[in-house]
Parts: C-alpha cells; structure tokens; sequence
C-alpha cells in the first residue's frame, strides 16, 4: 500500500484516555502505549497528516471528579492537565521512533508545550510532523470529544477517528449485553435521537453542522488505524457514506 491509496490525507485520531492504560485499571501501561505509538508511525509513513487528542480518564475524569464535590470548573482543568500529561506519554514515546511530533496546548505552559495557535498547528501538519491536541479546549464543561470535533474543523480534518475498546458503536453497551447490535452506519442525527454513546452531543452537533464524517472503530485490534485511512470499511461511521 502507497500513500496515493490513502483514502484520509489528515485525520484527527480521538483516543480515549482509558487506553493508554491497557489492562490496568489506572495510569499509563508503557507497553501498551509502544504498540500504540508504532501503528500511528506506519500510518505516518504512508503520508497520511495525523492530529491527535487524547482523553485523561485514565488519569482523572472532571465529571467524576465533581461528582465527588470538587468545583465543576476546577475538576474540568484537572481533567485538562491529565490530557497534557498523557500528550507527553505520547510524544515521548513517538520521538522515540522517529516520529517527529508537536504537543499543542490550550492551556500555557511553555516549558511543556506550545500553545495552540490554528495557523501553526496547520503548518505542522504540512511539515509532516505528527500534532497532539492537549488541554481540551482551554474551557471548562467541554469534553475531549468536543476538542476533537473543533480542532478537526479548524485544521481542515477529512475526518474525525474515534479509537475505542469495541469494535463500534452499538445498539446497547456490548460490554454488559452480548446480544447488542452493531451499527455499520449512521447520520449524526441518528446519533443524537437514539442517545448512542459516541461522543458527547456537543460534539456531534459540531460535526453535523459542519458535515464532517466520524468512524469509531476499535483501536486495540492491531493493524486497525491503517485500515480505517486506507477506506477499509470498519466499524461504524457517522455522517455521509461513500463507502
């Protein structure tokens, strides 16, 4: 495979924190993150524009946290710094196999991080370095599927790749019901009516304004993420198909 057969020239992959975590319930599983990072490398060396943004619910969840009664706003920008620590997870890990990478935050801390800022972040990407999206949005009550969404418009992303634990998006939780019914297809509509658990409304009404495609597809069978650019049709998408 070339990469004149990709059928995503730029993509943002959305990954859930829960991930990096690999069979521990908590943290980072350094193995699970060196298997992760080298798929994201054959799919860079395709010539394919790669973004990520990465969730912390492996670290900390702001929801939960204010569930517990901490501040709503100051348990969100906890949830921010668990996303910078795991964009680091990240980045470190990519360079460490020669992937040349950026972490961009909305939130400023130089020492880490370069702040966002859309025109560099898109010149990035061109350059053929590999962008991760950390802080969320800068905003507390605005999830990482939200930053997912807004950053795929702003840096022109063809689509917005949601990595998950299950093969896609399904009818009832596949974890606690064997019978459930996987989606192969879907209008963001559709997703908002039926209340499916793909990304937060927020996001999905961005994309349905907006047009922009999301596939969720299972990111711990290997080989996936070069599947799901190359037009392979996995999982489920949402939004207009062509497939």
């Amino acid at each position: 495979m070339t990469a004149v057969e990709l059928r995503y020239k730029r993509v943002i992959l959305k990954i859930t924190g829960e991930v990096l975590a690999g069979e521990r319930q908590y943290g980072i599983d350094p193995a699970t993150v060196t298997r992760f990072v080298e798929e994201i490398r054959e799919v860079h060396e395709l010539g394919c524009e790669i973004a990520l943004v990465i969730g912390g619910g492996n670290i900390l969840r702001g929801a939960e946290a204010s569930d517990h009664g901490i501040d709503r706003a100051s348990a969100d920008y906890m949830g921010m710094l668990a996303t910078v620590i795991n964009s680091i997870a990240l980045q470190d890990a990519l360079e460490k196999i020669g992937v040349s990478t950026r972490v961009m935050s909305a939130i400023e801390m130089r020492q880490v991080a370069e702040l966002y800022i859309r025109r560099r972040a898109v010149r990035h990407l061109e350059k053929g370095r590999v962008v991760i999206f950390a802080g969320g949005t800068g905003n507390p009550y605005f999830t990482t599927d939200t930053t997912a969404s807004l950053r795929a418009m702003e840096v022109g992303a063809e689509v917005i790749l949601k990595a998950t634990k299950v093969r896609g998006v399904y009818d009832t939780d596949p974890l606690k019901n064997h019978g459930a019914k996987l989606f192969r297809e879907l209008t963001h509509m559709e997703v908002l009516s039926k209340e499916l658990k793909v990304m937060d409304a927020t996001a999905i009404s961005l994309c349905m304004d907006n047009k922009l495609p999301i596939i969720v597809f299972n990111v711990m069978e290997r080989g996936n993420i070069r599947k799901v650019v190359s037009g392979q049709p996995i999982g489920t998408l949402v939004g207009v198909s062509d497939r």
